[in-house]
């Protein structure tokens, strides 16, 4: 394969990676794409329930098989265009290893389990009942839905940040209930040897009692084994608030966290102006330092294709090039904004990559200005103190 080829192979995977990545929406065959892939895993999920029903498998149940039979094929088929493209998505490694990482990822295991169940049956039949139970791992698909609810992904940053915290809360419950359900068993096998027969009866009446579910199916009768139980009944109430209290403080450290931002990242909003550069137009073909272009006036951003050019002075505009300029604002809305964040010392932006920012898949930065220097927003590139970074942002308001 010579360097062209391999070029355009490039080309065309960053292409496929584009659109089989959630919340991308620069094009209207990346929106398509997540249409198409949310509808497959909406009709899989709602078929899987109405097949459950016997008046309605009966009547619809050939419509069912091939609903299913379509929707675990591009379950199949996104699985392929995943792995093809893992290089787009691990770019510091190789193709083996980006492939690898992948596959044995969380996401790489549960796109496997969204397809592979259904047709391993054919190979392995005595097995039918087991992989039809591991179908049950596409709901988790619908996690995907996060790209598009930043809300959302406050809960998973809650969860990730408090991970090491409520792992020992679930250790400390789970050496509570080791030791209560010992105890148990010692009080209660003599009195009730049917019912606390081993150690594992008292596991499960100490999970129920520490969670305070109390399902009742196995209760203490002696004095000290209801002594026991209260005081066991007693710390479960705590065990349960532990996590919950772990959890709410993390929320009000984001809310904190996000009030930080307000107050050391001043933004200013931009009304803007766009329009597409005619072959005809005077600009066409000009560098932007040869523009004649008012003083209160300013090239923001080019977008060209599916790129984002940074308005440099030696930039030559080219026909079809989207330009974006400042503009005195009008009645009515506009298509779009464009941001400008100071980047201060508690900005919780300061000193990460922008590849590591958690924003907005509807926006993204396209400029980055240190003192006075313009940069490139490459995903490297770490924020520091004082750097003003300008997010572009489309909106679906309509023209008044």
């Amino acid at each position: 394969m010579n360097i062209k080829e391999t070029n355009n192979w490039r080309v065309v995977r960053a292409r496929l990676f584009k659109m089989v990545s959630v919340g991308v929406i620069d094009d209207p065959i990346n929106q398509g794409y997540d249409v198409i892939s949310t509808g497959a895993l909406i009709i899989n999920l709602a078929v899987s329930v109405m097949a459950t029903f016997d008046n309605l498998n009966a009547m619809y149940g050939d419509f069912f098989v091939v609903a299913e039979q379509l929707t675990v094929l591009f379950f199949g088929i996104d699985y392929v265009l995943r792995v093809i493209t893992a290089p787009e998505l691990y770019p510091g490694k190789s193709r083996a290893a980006s492939v690898a990482k992948y596959c044995f990822s969380a996401a790489g295991v549960i796109d496997l389990l969204s397809f592979l169940p259904y047709y391993l049956p054919v190979f392995f039949p005595s097995g039918i009942a087991a992989f039809k139970m591991f179908r049950v791992v596409r709901i988790l698909r619908l996690f995907r839905i996060n790209a598009y609810y930043d809300s959302l992904n406050v809960i998973t940053e809650v969860l990730n940040s408090k991970k090491q915290q409520l792992l020992s809360s679930v250790f400390i419950i789970a050496t509570l209930m080791l030791g209560s359900s010992l105890c148990m068993y010692s009080l209660e096998h003599e009195a009730q040897p049917e019912v606390f027969a081993n150690a594992f009866s008292g596991i499960w009446w100490s999970a129920s009692t520490l969670l305070t579910v109390g399902y009742g199916d196995i209760y203490p009768v002696t004095p000290m084994g209801k002594f026991f139980s209260i005081c066991i009944t007693f710390l479960g109430v705590g065990m349960v608030a532990i996590p919950t209290g772990i959890i709410s403080a993390g929320f009000v450290e984001q809310y904190t966290q996000f009030k930080q931002m307000g107050e050391s990242g001043k933004e200013r909003q931009i009304q803007l102006l766009d329009f597409i550069l005619l072959p005809e137009d005077s600009w066409t073909g000009k560098t932007i330092r040869d523009l004649d272009m008012p003083a209160n006036t300013l090239i923001a951003a080019i977008r060209r294709g599916n790129d984002t050019i940074v308005p440099r002075g030696d930039v030559v505009l080219l026909a079809g090039d989207k330009i974006v300029i400042g503009a005195v604002p009008i009645r009515g809305s506009n298509s779009l904004e464009l941001k400008e964040m100071n980047i201060g010392t508690k900005h919780s932006w300061n000193g990460f990559a922008i590849r590591e920012l958690d924003i907005s898949r509807r926006e993204f930065i396209v400029l980055v200005k240190r003192g006075d220097n313009m940069i490139v927003p490459r995903g490297s590139l770490i924020l520091r103190e004082g750097d003003l970074v300008y997010l572009y942002k489309e909106l679906n308001e309509k023209r008044a």
